[in-house]
């Protein structure tokens, strides 16, 4: 592929070629461009739920818009205090500062493409992650990475409340 003097090259990520995490029982992380490949326009995955899944709990990015499209299944996203269900298609922007969360409805599978822009590097954020998962890090390893993920974890009584419904 060409590319412009002193412009990101395309990124082309071939699924097979697809680096895929595992950050927690119920979830994985396919990981298709960070910061660095895009010159700082994006960051994209896939994240893949099972039934049953937490999802990402409560937090708000300072930096970035984070956007959600739904492949596959059902999602349910909060959304400062709203909780919005999404299907198949359904496309969501959340801004900077806002206060979300995500996980699967109830009884299903889901499947969402989660672009953040400007692009942040955060490709080390979800290997923490299943770093995590594995027992190699701690909880307080992902507190500690807040500022340089930009990733703030806060409580949330609605989306714990969510959470119980089943």
């Amino acid at each position: 592929m060409s590319t412009i003097a002193n412009q990101p090259a395309p990124v082309l990520v071939r699924a097979a070629d697809a680096e895929t995490l595992q950050d927690g029982p119920t979830s994985l992380i396919t990981l298709l461009a960070d910061a660095g490949a895009t010159g700082g326009a994006l960051t994209a995955n896939k994240a893949t739920f099972s039934k049953g899944s937490p999802g990402a709990p409560a937090h708000f990015h300072t930096k970035a818009t984070e956007m959600f499209l739904v492949l596959e299944g059902e999602m349910r996203i909060l959304v400062g205090d709203e909780i919005v269900p999404l299907g198949k298609g359904d496309f969501l922007t959340v801004p900077p500062t806002v206060p979300h969360a995500f996980a699967p409805a109830p009884g299903t599978e889901a499947e969402m493409l989660v672009v953040f822009t400007p692009g942040l590097h955060r490709f080390d954020y979800y290997r923490l992650l299943e770093r995590v998962h594995r027992g190699e890090a701690t909880f307080q390893d992902i507190r500690d990475s807040s500022q340089q993920y930009d990733n703030h974890y806060f409580e949330s009584p609605v989306w714990t409340q969510a959470l119980t419904e089943r």
